[in-house]
């Protein structure tokens, strides 16, 4: 019987889920969390309506033309009877003859024979399937009826998805007071740095973020100074912090000071005879191969190769090559892809670059004398080592032959920069170059990322990040395909993560679609209070002293209060105001010797008044000198001596 009632049971339970009855919790569905993250189209004025409406801000020019050429010519939108449609996928050559003309939307798919037979009768031969309609068809005496197939190349959907830039969707990771300066994503994408003008930076980390998107550490590396610039290692297991001060700082990668570098003496003038920078940073990135070595500018005209081993001392001074003699700062620096290489902007405007070679010195390789007309704020090298892109303070973006270095390729102008570490940055293919905008007044774009086609030297789009902040930093990370943008003002600062759901990985993804976990019963925690009367008193609790304090205030002994002025008569050996607030000066005036008219009369006058009384009853001196000078002996007057 038990084995009966068993099969009977696990028959039953088989027509049941393994979940029947439990409860399980909802989940929200991926597509609506990044439907909360599109970005907002922003509001645009009636004279750019028609410049945007055209524009493909996501596509390159190739892929714009070809979608172009997609749509309806104008003769044939111009008929109000017809209604345009989408153009057909395929030519349809030869096919194209049907028994009654029609212009608009393509024909339908080839249906079925079982709806064929319901009585609709198809006119004409069926339609290929795609991919066998020969292109010489499109050659014959057919009339074709619509749009002409745009010319596509083979490998046109490659192209266009290597021009797709991923901006629909964009989350902020905030928490800066101020403009976010500097920016660090490691190789891997999971984690990023923010530095800022509020001295602080960052830590975030996507593996272990929730949509919340808060940092997990903030740091100060020095107290006053501003945060200039960030740079992973290599590996990836540390991480270099430039700020305003002389001396860099190493921290791991979970944001312990592993050492700073020496500060060198200032009054020592040969700059290469100093052990470090004498004056703030402003620049500083890691080698690209070699974990150990660093690379830092100052505002003190030089760069230095560090060890990270050894925090004493440089490896190389680099003093630039100046017009004149004396001290210009280094207001960024750059190595190659392969660490070969040496860039440092000058602030007289130059560009030059060292090749790290044996016997090499401070002499550049490189010299461009004018290379912008104010501070060079960004350079950057290209992976194949042939062109060098230059950012600078006078609103211009230079594109550089490293083979011909005297005149740029091309120069990009019109780019507002007020922030002395905006930057530039490559797409992982290299085929974009793009770079960030200031926020002015006098024009209404704001912050603003501008795409630049490598080949072509042409603007391909340009993304608003923010209306009223400027965009300091961007990034575009190879393997997440996610681009960064840091953003700010004086007041308020944070990091922009553009993503597209179809096209980036990880990153982004994974924090938003991470929410945060809900608070429950069980997470009330009751502080208790220990009471431990035999603690030592170090950590005892300290009595109130408040009246204590109070005491001691209304001693004036204790409390050392000075004594208030007398404003009436003296009393207890004080004299009052209007008896003269000294003692000295109310002896006087009681003995005669001070009188209301004393300021007014000749002083010698005044003297020899008293000198018969002082001769007939002498009060002061006379009596003093008595026994030892009775007579009194006066200085012989000179006056013969002078007249002879």
């Amino acid at each position: 019987m038990e084995e009966e009632e068993a099969e009977v049971y696990d028959g039953v339970r088989a027509q049941f889920p393994l979940t029947f009855g439990k409860q399980s919790k909802s989940q929200t569905p991926l597509e609506k969390i990044h439907n909360t993250t599109i970005r907002k189209a922003p509001p645009t004025s009636a004279a750019n309506a028609e410049a945007q409406s055209t524009s493909f801000p996501s596509l390159s020019s190739s892929s714009k033309a070809g979608l172009d050429s997609l749509r309806p010519s104008p003769k044939s939108s111009s008929n109000p009877t017809l209604s345009p449609g989408p153009p057909p996928a395929q030519s349809t050559g030869s096919n194209s003859f049907v028994a009654h003309v029609s212009i608009g939307p393509p024909r339908p798919q080839a249906r079925d024979v079982d709806e064929e037979e319901d009585g609709e009768v198809m006119v004409g031969p069926p339609r290929p399937p795609p991919g066998l309609a020969d292109d010489d068809d499109d050659d014959e005496d057919g009339v074709m009826i619509g749009p002409l197939r745009p010319p596509a190349p083979a490998d046109s959907d490659e192209e266009d998805l290597l021009y797709r830039i991923p901006t629909s969707n964009e989350i902020v990771l905030g928490g800066h007071s101020k403009v976010v300066s500097a920016l660090a994503v490691d190789h891997t994408g999971s984690r990023v740095l923010s530095g800022s003008y509020d001295y602080s930076v960052r830590m975030y980390d996507f593996q272990g973020m929730n949509s919340r998107l808060q940092s997990f550490r903030q740091l100060e590396p020095f107290e006053g100074h501003q945060v200039r610039n960030l740079s992973w290692s290599p590996s990836a297991d540390r991480f270099l912090c430039v700020s305003g001060s002389a001396q860099a700082k190493i921290y791991d990668r979970d944001g312990l000071t592993l050492g700073e570098f020496v500060k060198g003496d200032m009054y020592i003038r040969d700059l290469k005879n100093t052990k470090g920078h004498i004056s703030g940073l402003t620049c500083g990135e890691w080698h690209p191969q070699a974990k150990e070595t660093i690379l830092t500018s100052s505002e003190d005209g030089s760069l230095r190769i560090w060890d990270v081993n050894d925090f004493k001392s440089q490896k190389q001074v680099i003093k630039p090559k100046l017009a004149r003699p004396g001290r210009v700062p280094v207001t960024t620096c750059a190595w190659d892809r392969e660490g070969k290489r040496i860039a440092g902007g000058i602030g007289d405007g130059s560009i030059q670059i060292w090749s790290l070679k044996p016997g090499w010195g401070s002499r550049p390789d490189v010299f461009v004398e004018k290379g912008h007309s104010e501070d060079i704020t960004c350079l950057k090298f290209s992976s194949d080592g042939q062109i060098l892109l230059s950012r600078s303070f006078d609103c211009s973006l230079k594109v550089w032959d490293l083979r011909q270095m005297k005149e740029a390729l091309k120069v990009f102008e019109n780019l507002p920069n007020n922030y002395a570490q905006t930057n530039i940055a490559f797409s992982p293919d290299e085929q974009l170059f793009l770079t960030g905008t200031s926020f002015e007044r006098e024009s209404k774009t704001g912050g603003v990322l501008c795409f630049y086609n490598r080949a072509k030297l042409e603007l391909v789009s340009r993304v608003g990040i923010s209306p009223t902040f400027s965009v300091v930093r961007c990034a575009w990370h190879p393997k997440l395909n996610q681009i960064f943008a840091t953003a700010g003002d004086k007041s308020q600062g944070g990091t922009h993560v553009l993503y597209d759901p179809t096209l980036s990985e990880r990153g982004a993804l994974v924090c938003v679609a991470s929410a945060p976990r809900k608070k429950s019963l069980d997470d009330f925690e009751v502080q208790p209070v220990i009471h431990n009367p035999h603690a030592l008193p170090l950590f005892r609790d300290q009595p109130s002293r408040k009246r204590q304090r109070e005491k001691t205030l209304k001693d004036p002994l204790k409390s050392h209060k000075p004594e208030l002025p007398m404003t009436g008569p003296g009393f207890g050996g004080r004299v009052g105001v209007s008896k003269g607030s000294l003692l000295t000066q109310y002896l006087l005036k009681q003995g005669g010797m001070i009188k209301e008219t004393w300021m007014e009369e000749d002083p010698r006058e005044a003297i020899l008044k008293y000198a018969d009384a002082a001769e007939k009853d002498p009060k002061y001196i006379a009596p003093a000198y008595a026994q030892t000078q009775p007579d009194p002996v006066f200085a012989k007057s000179d006056s013969e001596d002078e007249e002879k």
